[in-house]
């Protein structure tokens, strides 16, 4: 008997609490827009369009120290030492398809023309020491160093400033394509 005077109770209280959260959401609906707002721009974002709209970058990975960065959209002539962001699309996608079209937060290490050599695992650009290649990623997949040869034109070499960047320095990543480039980036700190 007890327990049939629970139920009954426990579902009006349901309906008290559905009825309040409706009237809380009627009379703050400003709210409840830019709650849902946020969530629709956040699920564009991850599933369709990877591609940052605003000026103001944020990076959460360790590959670069720099946290905050300012978006110059558009690719003039790239420099070695320029910050860059580019829409991936390397070989890596066929093992890790989120990674397709995901911005990356790189360094550009070489540039068309330059010469990239690999001795065991050291990769050099122009005969100095860039990184070394890893032989396995976080998930012990092996990763091949990317191919010895000279940047051809419209390409770069971009990297990472930490030794676990997934970046040039493997065949999975390989070099960026200038089309892949969004833009400079300025970091900020």
């Amino acid at each position: 008997m007890n327990a049939e005077h629970k139920s009954p109770r426990g579902i009006a209280r349901l309906k008290v609490s559905v009825r309040d959260l409706v009237r809380h959401m009627h009379l703050r609906w400003y709210l409840y827009l830019l709650l849902f707002t946020i969530w629709g721009l956040a699920y564009v974002r991850l599933f369709f369009d990877a591609t940052p709209r605003v000026p103001v970058l944020f990076n959460w990975t360790p590959s670069l120290p720099y946290k905050v960065a300012l978006l110059h959209s558009g690719t003039s002539a790239l420099h070695r030492g320029d910050f860059v962001v580019f829409a991936f699309a390397g070989d890596g996608i066929r093992r890790y398809p989120g990674l397709a079209g995901q911005p990356f937060f790189k360094i550009v290490r070489g540039l068309p023309g330059d010469t990239v050599s690999v001795a065991g695992r050291e990769v050099r650009i122009n005969g100095e020491l860039v990184g070394v290649a890893k032989t396995h990623a976080f998930d012990r997949h092996p990763l091949d160093p990317i191919a010895p040869g000279v940047i051809p034109a419209g390409r770069y070499y971009v990297q990472g400033m930490s030794p676990d960047s997934f970046d040039s320095r493997y065949r999975e990543s390989g070099l960026v394509r200038v089309e892949q480039v969004i833009g400079v980036v300025d970091p900020l700190f």
